[in-house]
This record gives C-alpha cells, structure tokens and sequence, in this order.
C-alpha cells in the first residue's frame, strides 16, 4: 500500500509539473492549429527576421520559460540551433495554442513559426 502511495505522490508531481509549463488551448489560435497552412502566402519566414525575434520576445523571457538556464520542455530556445533541434516541439506547442504560456502569439506570428518549421527551419 505504501509503495503504491510513493508511485501516485510521484505520478501527481509529474503532472503538476508538465501542466504548469503549458496553458489551456483557448481556441483563439489560428494557422495551422489542426487544419491546413498555405505557407506561400506567408512571407514573413525567414528565421532571423521574423521567427528568432518572436521565440525571443515571448518564449526566451527568463529561466521560467525557455531563456538561459531553463529546463522546462525542449529547455532553453535562446540559439538557432537550440530552436532547431526543438523545431518539432515547438511546433506542436504553437499550434496547439498551449505555447506560449503566459501570452498568446498572433495568427500571424504563429504562422511565421509554423511555415518556417515546414519549410525545413532554415537559418536564414
């Protein structure tokens, strides 16, 4: 009985920790969400331009989100490469809506992250 306690108090915590770095969906999303995204007609793309100052102006913050030093999710998304080798979190995370947590991202921010994941995420 106790071990089975142990292994619930455990299960508990990891849910409250993977559900306090995300937020509810609030349906006010866009792009791409679980629908098709016409990304040639999105030309705001281009990594450095567009999607690295977006990350860093509302997923990048402090150590709480994805700046220097974090650990939650894919960890700190503060690099191009770090962004990269996360692309496909990222994705999931701005489609769904449940990213970021403590802000919403415009339709067209958020196609801007999403069209340049599926256009391979070059650093450009």
């Amino acid at each position: 009985m106790k071990h089975m306690s142990i292994k619930f108090l455990g299960f508990f915590a990891l849910l409250m920790y993977i559900s306090s770095c995300s937020k509810e969906n609030t349906g006010n999303g866009g792009g791409g969400g679980g629908g098709t995204l016409d990304c040639s007609t999105v030309t705001n793309k281009a990594f450095t331009a567009d999607v690295n100052p977006i990350i860093q102006s509302s997923c990048a913050v402090n150590s709480s989100c994805h700046g220097s030093g974090s650990i939650n999710g894919p960890g700190p998304l503060t690099s191009y490469t770090a962004i990269f080798n996360a692309r496909v979190s990222v994705r999931s995370a701005v489609a769904s809506g449940s990213m970021p947590k403590n802000s919403s991202l415009s339709t067209s921010q958020k196609n801007s992250i999403l069209c340049w994941i599926d256009s391979g995420a070059p650093n450009n």
